[in-house]
């Protein structure tokens, strides 16, 4: 009787072993894939988590050269943005207005709530920061 547990105890063990999640692994900054739109050199960005077209939680990190400019913009989603160098500039509205636009220095957190119109420039220099927020998204240009 006492064998007959054991093995069946052995068993056991040997199917959680193998029902064990996957150990987590960091993102590293050399394994990201970077990309920019076509024709803006000063802008480039990559997906950390999930994707543009994936449902749930997504992670993307954007670097924006010093002057870079995001014109007029929105997001089907609410996006969650940290600064993580740098100070972005971050306007809201159908218009772009340098007067208007609101300096995020890193370590700030800003909100575009979704269908929000808004831009962004990178006016003293260079910036990275990083969004979040649950997808599907898109960006989408707002006509001028």
């Amino acid at each position: 009787m006492l064998s007959r547990f054991v093995a069946v105890a052995a068993c056991c063990l040997v199917t959680l072993a193998d029902a064990a999640p996957p150990m987590p692994a960091p993102v590293l900054p050399d394994t990201l894939h970077w990309g920019g739109p076509p024709g803006n050199p000063l802008v480039r960005g990559a997906w950390l988590l999930g994707a543009e077209d994936g449902d749930g939680l997504y992670a993307f990190r954007v670097e924006l050269k010093a002057g870079a400019r995001l014109p007029v913009h929105t997001h089907p989603d609410t996006r969650y943005s940290t600064v993580l160098s740098g100070t972005l500039y971050v306007g809201f509205g159908e218009q772009a207005d340098d007067a208007r636009m609101v300096a995020v220095p890193a370590g700030a957190v800003y909100v575009a709530p979704a269908g929000q119109p808004h831009y962004l420039h990178a006016r003293d220099g260079d910036v990275i920061y990083q969004e979040g927020g649950f997808g599907p998204t898109a960006t989408t240009p707002v006509a001028r």
